[in-house]
């Protein structure tokens, strides 16, 4: 027998017990189904066995680990639905590209059919799956005898990735005859995948499922044109530089033409950063540019870049941010926790702003504020503005997209741009990076480079960093009238000699730990790339230093 302690209640359990048969017993005491084990600091999965005494815990389905595991676990079901439905071909084809609010976007490259008809199926095979709790079953394969594997299935993308493995062993998922290779945690069986939906959409099926806030609910698709377009923009162009898996950019940095491919994109960067401007000035009475973008996509670099190319085509641009605006620091609303809530609209002095603004564009000389961050005060330094005819205001904020925040200004006089780094790049053809992923490296890096802020600190606070962002800027994306990617195809390359000793120094006691090896596992993919082949104007340099600009 084996002792297991969970917060706090320790019960006897025969050795061999599966965890999924415990956690059973305690799901009436968590607020989400249960998705998966903590045993003695460590997830399992819940078909792992009890093998000696143990403290326990569990991860729901509201929990981030929790969730990502039901994501993972639907999205092999799909994979495993069009093989049986659309052939062998078809799943291995099938590319699973990105995320768009609630859904995930296969892509079936011409090997499925986009219908109605065809979703009904491929839906109705996956709730047979799910009806006869079809287990998975996970194993462990020598690496050699995994790449045969995946070679005989015509599965290269996978092959190829296991070729820059350093361990000698992988864990493969199977689930009725269909192997897969996830990087992450799966469910038990296919029973646990309750809530989920299926359309078609462009070239494949959009893959819709319940959120962490509403676990037990999958909401109609809120369809984000613009963030699609511009994804697939993203994709394409990867597709283009023959890059769209880890294993083929770590392909290109073995060859030798990392230089080449940094040079290209950067130039790409470029060309769509001067469409933006020649759009601008085509308007012709633009004299707002308003920027939003989530966390770390690189706006600083970005207004810097676009003020260029306003300048080459005779405008004279100014910079202003939305955080000179903030409101006194004893006025700054405070969220549940008592903390001060810095995201929301309310800690911006919006009224000012907007008086501000509507001077100046009736052509008075204002007195623009600064923001004294460390007193937590508006100040005013002589800072005065007046526009003249060929002037334009560069806005930088979270707020930018958001007509509230600029609502006495004329529409036509503004021009609004929501940037971010959307990741395109797969680890293979099954296994999307999060974008989310991408954008917490970049703060990582940054925080500790121009903060002194641990990796520890900057894990603990991005929870409220993602929720200011859900609740502030991605219901205003759709608005703007160019959307930016700022994310490049190598930058996780160039990221990781950064931020990995940063995750090393978490202690393992930490609640942050978790996470932070869940990252070193994952940057493992990746073959470094050297920062010192980035351009001075690198939107990457932001991040790792040494920028030409102010940042």
């Amino acid at each position: 027998m084996a002792i297991v302690t969970i917060r706090g209640e320790k019960r006897e359990y025969a050795q061999g017990t599966t965890f999924e048969a415990i956690a059973a017993d305690f799901q009436h005491a968590y607020d989400g189904m249960i998705a998966v084990a903590v045993a003695n600091g460590k997830i399992r999965e819940l078909f792992k066995k009890v093998t000696k005494d143990c403290t326990l815990d569990f991860f729901t389905v509201r929990d981030d680990v929790g969730h990502k595991t039901y994501v993972r676990t639907a999205t092999m079901l799909l994979l495993k639905g069009i093989h049986d439905v659309f052939g062998p071909e078809a799943a291995q084809g099938s590319l699973v590209e990105f995320s768009v609010g609630h859904g995930i976007y296969v892509n079936g490259h011409g090997r499925v059919d986009a219908t109605a008809e065809s979703a009904a199926r491929l839906k109705q095979r996956m709730q047979e799956l799910v009806d006869a709790k079809t287990p998975f079953m996970k194993k462990t394969y020598p690496i050699e005898d995994a790449m045969e594997l995946f070679r005989t299935r015509n599965m290269a993308d996978k092959e190829r990735l296991f070729r820059y493995r350093m361990s000698s062993t992988v864990n493969l998922y199977e689930i009725d005859g269909y192997y897969d290779y996830y990087y992450g945690y799966m469910l038990p069986n296919a029973g646990y995948v309750k809530w989920f939906d299926l359309i078609p959409y462009e070239k494949g099926f959009m893959l819709l499922l319940s959120t962490r806030k509403n676990p037990t609910v999958v909401e109609a698709f809120d369809e984000r044109r613009k963030l699609f377009e511009t994804m697939e923009a993203s994709e394409d162009w990867g597709r283009t530089a023959g890059i769209e898996t880890v294993g083929d950019l770590n392909d290109q940095i073995c060859q030798g033409s990392m230089s080449e491919l940094i040079l290209v994109q950067e130039a790409e960067q470029e060309r769509k950063i001067s469409e933006i401007a020649k759009e601008i000035v085509n308007r012709g009475n633009v004299k707002f540019v308003m920027i939003a973008g989530p966390s770390s996509s690189g706006k600083t670099s970005f207004s810097h870049r676009l003020s260029i190319q306003l300048r080459t085509l005779g405008k004279v641009p100014h910079p202003i941010a939305l955080d000179d605006y903030f409101v006194d620091r004893e006025q700054t609303p405070r969220d549940e926790n008592g903390d001060y809530n810095f995201e929301c609209l309310e800690a911006i002095d919006v009224k000012q702003f907007n008086e501000d603004m509507t001077r100046l564009l009736a052509g008075e000389r204002v007195e623009l504020p600064t923001f004294n961050f460390k007193l937590g005060k508006r100040e005013y330094r002589g800072n005065y503005r007046q526009l003249a005819v060929d002037d334009i205001l560069v806005i930088e904020g979270i707020h930018g997209l958001n007509n509230r925040m600029s609502y006495a200004l004329p529409e036509k006089s503004k021009f609004k741009i929501y940037i971010s780094a959307l990741t395109t790049l797969n680890v293979d053809n099954h296994n999307r990076i999060s974008t989310t992923d991408g954008r917490l490296l970049r703060r990582m890096v940054r925080d500790a480079r121009t903060r002194g802020a641990s990796a520890q600190r900057t894990i603990e606070m991005w929870p409220s960093v993602r929720r200011g962002e859900e609740e502030n800027i991605f219901p205003f994306q759709e608005g703007a009238d160019a959307m930016f990617n700022s994310a490049l195809i190598y930058e996780l390359a160039v990221l990781k000699p950064f931020v990995e000793p940063l995750l090393f120094q978490i202690p393992k006691e930490a609640p942050e730990y978790l996470e932070a090896k869940r990252l070193l596992k994952f940057l493992n993919y990746f073959l470094s790339v050297p920062s010192e082949s980035l351009p001075n104007n690198s939107i990457c340099r932001e991040f790792v230093g040494g920028s030409c600009f102010k940042v």
